[in-house]
C-alpha cells in the first residue's frame, strides 16, 4: 500500500491537540499544538550535524504541510 508522506490525526484523549504523522524515514508524530516530536525511528548517520539538520528540515516541512492542509479546510468551509 502506498501511503501519503504526511497524515493529519487527532485523538479524543487529546481533544485540543492536532497531530501530523510522517510515514517516511525518519518516521515521527508531531504534536502541532505542543510543537513536540516523537521519533519512531532511530536517527542514524555518520555526521550528527547533518542528521540534526535533516530532522529539522522534515519537521519544518510537516508544519508547512499542516498549515496548507488546514487552509484547504478553511477554504472549503468558506465556499459553503
Amino acid at each position: 500500500m502506498k501511503l501519503p508522506k504526511f497524515l493529519l490525526a487527532d485523538n479524543s484523549d487529546f481533544p485540543e491537540d492536532l497531530f501530523v504523522v510522517h510515514t517516511e524515514y525518519p518516521r515521527f508524530i508531531l504534536n502541532v499544538e505542543e510543537e513536540d516530536v516523537e521519533w519512531l525511528d532511530d536517527l542514524e548517520g555518520d555526521d550528527e550535524e547533518t542528521v540534526a539538520n535533516e530532522a529539522t528540515k522534515v519537521v519544518e516541512e510537516a508544519f508547512k504541510w499542516c498549515d496548507e492542509e488546514l487552509a484547504k479546510y478553511e477554504d472549503e468551509e468558506d465556499e459553503e
